[in-house]
């Protein structure tokens, strides 16, 4: 069963997010999950998104969370801290999610980029130490750290980019954390700044493109 809407693709309910699925008929076959930040929707990303790699496969996803004006991913006590059990719940059906949807719709999880803003990015980050494996490149745009209880998580598989806005008082402080966290775990970082608040922009995608260049080819040398 599928919504449509006049601004963007159909949102597609068969499975247990709600997303959009953008799909170019000359696709490289590279895919991009897309993970909102608080308080609005799935097709934030998607501009963003199609300015980093404009023939990449798109999944924009909606977190189930309900919110006044949109919606988030998890249950938020005060701005920096969160309900566990709902990170917990919400990361395993995600996780669910992906692999649904990589055979659904014959995705390569191989080469899939987790592009998550904010709460969306605590969401990714999440997701990596609750499930290893499943994410091996995730891009974090104004992250940190959620988990309480960390397990012990091998992320020598996964290359990720963290994106610091300058000027974002209330979530930069907390960047330096995550690095730590996700290099001890063994995960490859590459830790940025750019001159910003909490917003993204343009200055994001061309970081973010550069940076997938970079893990391409040290891939391709692997």
């Amino acid at each position: 069963m599928t919504e449509e809407t006049s601004q963007d693709g159909a949102l597609r309910r068969d499975l247990t997010f709600r997303y959009r699925l953008y799909s170019p008929a000359d696709s490289t076959g590279e895919c991009f999950f897309l993970l909102h930040g608080s308080g609005v929707d799935e097709t934030i990303l998607v501009p963003l998104a199609r300015e980093i790699a404009p023939r990449a496969v798109l999944i924009a996803v909606r977190g189930r969370i309900v919110q006044e004006d949109g919606f988030r991913w998890f249950a938020r006590i005060t701005p920096t801290r969160f309900e566990q059990s709902s990170i917990r719940t919400e990361t395993d059906a995600f996780a669910g999610f992906v692999a649904d949807a990589a055979t659904r719709h014959h995705l390569d999880l191989s080469r899939a980029i987790f592009l998550g803003y904010s709460n969306g990015a605590n969401l990714v980050s999440s997701l990596m130490l609750l499930h290893p494996g499943l994410v091996e490149r995730a891009a974090l745009l104004r992250p940190m750290p959620v988990l309480d209880d960390v397990p012990a998580t091998d992320l020598s598989k996964a290359r990720v980019l963290i994106v610091a806005g300058a000027a974002d008082l209330t979530y930069a402080p907390f960047a330096p954390a995550l690095v730590t966290l996700l290099s001890q775990h063994g995960a490859e970082i590459d830790a940025r700044i750019v001159p910003s608040g909490h917003e993204f922009g343009s200055a994001d995608a061309a970081i973010v493109r550069q940076w997938l260049v970079g893990s391409a080819a040290v891939a391709q040398a692997g």
